[in-house]
């Protein structure tokens, strides 16, 4: 035991001084192992840190109170609800036929327990007034500086309000404004005026733009200003900090929901209760939503794998550089073993080399992620928009972090290892290399990892549907690929025949020594192998985003239209795109509204309705009628009958085209249809002839009409809805005109013109307007746009075509950039063992007259060879991989399609569509350009002239 310590201290101390010695090299192998050690450490700190332990989480949410009361919208029925009170459902069974849904208000302070001390949390939204003009904020009513609300917002700077002409703001909320402390703001149509008394933070949302008043102090007047010129007053949901003796247990909890209360208490969240003990996990369609074992063992395969490879090409890469250090120090090593040393000294010595290497870059990847993370801190938490709930440190997991790093470094140094032990002491003091015959069995291992990998791979996508097989037979093949390696570096040798001088040397020079060539051909191969994959796969997906892509409005279109407030903004919105962009035609356009005119489309707000484009019973598709008892109607077709029908007019769907309008439906003149691209005479004709030009056939009765409902009594409508019956409603209907063909109306169905819609008496108010420009507006008149559009505050649905556009380009560049950079790199360390194996035979030439050019060419097509062999056998190796998820995706796609045909949902017309693209530009780049750069760096790194020796004699 005593000398068993003995001989690795001194081979540690050897290797210490060795790597001290070599300082380029230990800083490069220490760099590679160290950097994925500091990501990795430092994305577990913040992981960690970002984590709320539970009482953090009550603590933001409730402040010091005890618990949080919410109407459930029940009605008051009795609820069931989740121990963090984020999800409920009624107890009873209300979805049985004829059953409505329980809804409405919930009397929620019958429900808080007498002598308990309450807080009022209310939440409006209003649009406040900024030195830019409008800003909508949510305005929150709670007395933040009262004890029981401590916790829930942080004061920042001044103090929170204290009179009900104060208001304090997020820190968020004044950069955007550009307000301060004592600035004053009010509301749009609010005639108070109120002074920001301080700033606070909320520290689960620091993006939130809020502001926060005294109870009373601001939503019930502003919403009696907002009615009184005639708009729909804004929601405000109320809640309530309830704080008592005792707290709230989890059977106090279920008594409070058999009032319709829902509750978030403290109690149970420190302590919660079993999941048996929680009536809505009984309930059938509930539960805690946990991942199965089976997808939890697949993730940690996928990070297994992915943490494997990650070793491997680290190994692969370091291996070589401890290699060269094991070449360079051959003597040393062989006098070592002329004063008695064993193989197991020499193996120790170079073994130590990588622990000493792997400790080290334990060390600091792990010191600098804690430092940086540290310091970064605040930039991370605005990065995640919530403030951390601590600096944590796990050290385990920290521990289990860096033991990687010292196994990657152990792992880097084995074949070195063995390979200097393997030096007789005449070799490693004589410096002769020696010739040993290369791995026979490690080939055919290799060879049936590569058989047994495609075979998964080509049962997961051809026969099966699961994506980890083809993944996980794509990984097995390519580690036979990096095992067959020298066996294939061999079989290159044969072209050196038809090679010049120069490159024919180099080319032979790394066939004879596969040891040194063969972990940098395998670790490039890795790389490249990855990065072909990965792009192959985004090529692909690129080439189906665009064959599958539909234009929202025509090239160069742009459409802003503004739902809300009964389009109060729409003039100035019409005005700033004008302005700002290169219109061409403007066409304005306007909405039906049922009920007052400042209610927002699909009957939101009180006194408000909708309205419905009626589509008649015979045009009606047969598998998506309503039937009286609420089965599907699909189901007493056959699956070719259901075939059959989907390909019916009446069943055609043209949903997620264009820009989406309530009920397809827009009040316009014949502008618009220039705007769309209709160039159809009888169209415009129509529209001034009062009639409505349609572009859904199934909307046309059989009398040639369009007829539309207003809905005025919503509830009444959600009855009928229930009963799967039409919703009651008065019809007006116009003559109808349909275009021919089918032309792209990019989402309309219908437009009828302003003087019909008057005529008819319908309300209508302004939307806003569509756009042709004379060409596509730039990205720096978009930005002024957008700063003209906040100024107005206003809510505007903003939509300009510029077509499709690939989201895989700055991927694909940073991929090939990383490919590039590990083959210059293991291609670098490969040629620089190359040249201390060959350094005898450089100077045996410089003696003999050969011109110091030949050391930088025989140096440049080294790496070059290298960086070509391993490019091209990764190129081969990463299209196989991504070729089989493309088939997976296909075979999944198709099955969908067929399901969707014969259960009648409406696959549409055509087949899904799942091409298989080759990204030649990224394979140009990496079969020419990569290769190519590093065979010039290294020539341009290596001196012309070596150092002045005699020629060792043999």
């Amino acid at each position: 035991m005593t000398t068993w310590f003995h001989s690795w201290r001194a081979a540690v101390r050897i290797a210490r001084r060795d790597a001290w010695r070599a300082k380029g090299r230990s800083f490069l192998v220490l760099a590679m192992i160290a950097l994925p050690i500091l990501g990795v450490s430092a994305f577990d700190l913040t992981l960690r840190s970002a984590e709320l332990t539970p009482a953090q989480r009550m603590e933001r949410t409730i402040g010091a109170a005890d618990a949080r009361f919410s109407d459930a919208g029940m009605g008051g029925v009795a609820i069931l609800q989740d121990p963090k009170g984020e999800q409920y459902a009624p107890a009873g069974d209300y979805d049985a036929p004829g059953k409505s849904w329980p809804d409405g208000p919930t009397d929620v302070t019958k429900a808080i327990p007498a002598g308990s001390t309450v807080l009022t949390d209310s939440r409006g939204s209003a649009k406040l007034t900024t030195t830019h003009g409008l800003l909508q904020a949510e305005v929150r009513e709670l007395a933040a500086a009262d004890p029981v609300a401590r916790g829930i917002m942080r004061l920042q700077e001044g103090r929170f309000p204290e009179k009900n002409d104060e208001i304090a703001a997020t820190t968020r909320f004044l950069e955007s404004s550009g307000l301060s402390i004592g600035s004053t703001l009010t509301a749009r149509g609010f005639d108070r005026t109120y002074v920001i008394s301080g700033s606070y933070e909320l520290p689960s949302d620091l993006t939130a733009q809020q502001v926060n008043a005294l109870p009373g102090a601001f939503l019930a007047p502003y919403a009696k200003a907002v009615e009184k010129a005639g708009l729909p007053k804004p929601d405000v949901s109320t809640t309530y900090l309830v704080k008592k003796s005792g707290g709230f247990t989890w059977n106090t909890v279920q008594t409070i929901n058999a009032k319709g209360v829902l509750v978030t208490s403290r109690a149970v969240a420190l302590d919660p209760p079993a999941d048996a003990e929680v009536p809505l996990y009984q309930k059938e369609g509930w539960g805690t939503y946990e991942s199965s074992g089976a997808a939890d063992a697949a993730a940690l395969a996928a990070v297994g794998t992915v943490v494997g490879l990650a070793m491997l090409e680290i190994c692969l890469l370091a291996g070589p550089a401890f290699a060269v250090g094991a070449r360079r120090s051959r003597r040393q090593l062989g006098l070592v073993g002329a004063n008695g040393g064993a193989r197991s000294h020499i193996r120790a010595i170079v073994l130590s080399g990588g622990l000493v290497i792997g400790v080290a870059a334990a060390v600091v990847g792990t010191v600098l992620a804690v430092i940086l993370t540290f310091a970064l801190r605040p930039l991370l938490e605005d990065y995640l928009g919530q403030r951390f709930g601590g600096f944590t440190v796990k050290p385990l997991e920290l521990l289990a972090i860096a033991a990687l790093a010292v196994l990657t470094g152990l792992l880097s140094a084995i074949v070195p290892a063995v390979t200097a032990s393997r030096q007789t002491v005449l070799a490693s003091l004589t410096g002769r290399r020696g010739v040993r015959r290369s791995n026979r069995v490690l080939p055919l291992i290799g060879l049936g990892a590569v058989v047994l990998g495609a075979a998964i791979a080509l049962y997961g996508s051809v026969v099966s549907d699961q994506f980890i097989l083809v993944a996980g037979g794509s990984a097995i093949a390519e580690l036979g690929v990096v095992a067959m390696t020298p066996a294939l570096v061999g079989l290159f040798g044969r072209v050196g025949r038809w090679l010049p001088l120069s490159p024919r040397l180099a080319l032979r020079d790394a066939v004879r020594n596969r040891g040194r060539t063969a972990p940098a051909v395998a670790a490039v191969l890795a790389a490249v192998a990855g990065t072909v994959a990965v792009s192959t796969y985004a090529a692909s997906r690129d080439a189906q985003s665009l064959a599958d892509y539909r234009a929202s409005l025509p090239h160069g279109a742009v459409a802003a239209l503004v739902t809300e407030e009964g389009g109060r903004d729409v003039p100035e919105v019409r005005d700033a795109v004008q302005r700002t962009l290169p219109v061409d035609i403007r066409a304005d356009v306007s909405r039906i509204a049922v009920g007052k005119p400042g209610c927002a489309p699909w009957g939101e707000g009180d006194g408000c309705g909708r309205f419905e484009v009626v589509t008649p019973p015979a045009n009606e598709c047969p598998l998506w009628v309503s039937t009286p008892d609420g089965s599907d109607p699909a189901e007493k077709y056959t699956k070719e009958q259901r075939r059959a029908l989907a390909k019916d007019w009446r069943c055609l769907m043209r949903n997620g085209e264009g820009v989406y309008v309530e009920g397809g439906l827009l009040i316009a003149d014949a502008p618009l249809l220039k705007v769309l691209g209709i160039d159809d005479p009888g169209a415009a004709k129509a529209l001034a002839d009062g009639k409505i030009v349609s572009f859904h056939k199934p909307q046309i009765d059989r009398n040639g009409t369009v007829g539309i409902k207003l809905i005025t009594d919503l509830k009444a409508a959600d009855r009928a809805s229930e009963q799967n019956k039409p919703a009651p409603g008065e019809v007006t209907s116009f003559p109808a005109y349909l275009v021919p063909g089918s032309p792209n109306a990019y989402g309309l169905q219908s437009v009828l013109s302003p003087a019909a819609a008057k005529a008819a008496g319908l309300t209508t108010v302004p939307l806003g307007a569509f756009f042709t420009t004379d060409r596509l507006p730039s990205t720096e008149e978009r930005q002024k746009l957008d700063g003209e559009i906040a100024k107005l505050g206003s809510n505007v649905e903003l939509t300009v075509e510029q077509g499709w556009v690939s989201e895989s380009g700055l991927v694909l560049l940073a991929l090939t950039v990383f490919a590039g950079l590990v083959t210059i790199g293991a291609a670098g360390i490969a040629t620089g063992l190359a040249q201390a194996d060959a350094e005898a035979d450089l100077k045996t030439l410089a003696a003999v007259g050969a011109p110091p050019r030949v050391r930088r060419t025989l140096s440049g097509f080294q790496c070059g060879v290298v960086a070509a062999m391993g490019v091209v056998l990764g190129s081969a190796a990463g299209v196989l991989p991504a070729i089989g998820l493309r088939l997976t995706e296909q075979r999944e796609q198709m099955r969908f399609y067929r399901e969707a045909l014969d259960n009648g949902w409406g696959g549409g017309d055509t087949p899904p569509y799942v091409p298989i693209v080759i990204p030649w530009e990224t394979l140009a780049a990496l079969l020419v350009a990569v290769p190519l750069g590093a065979a010039l760096l290294a020539a341009l790194v290596t001196r012309s002239r070596g150092a002045l020796a005699r020629r060792a004699a043999h």
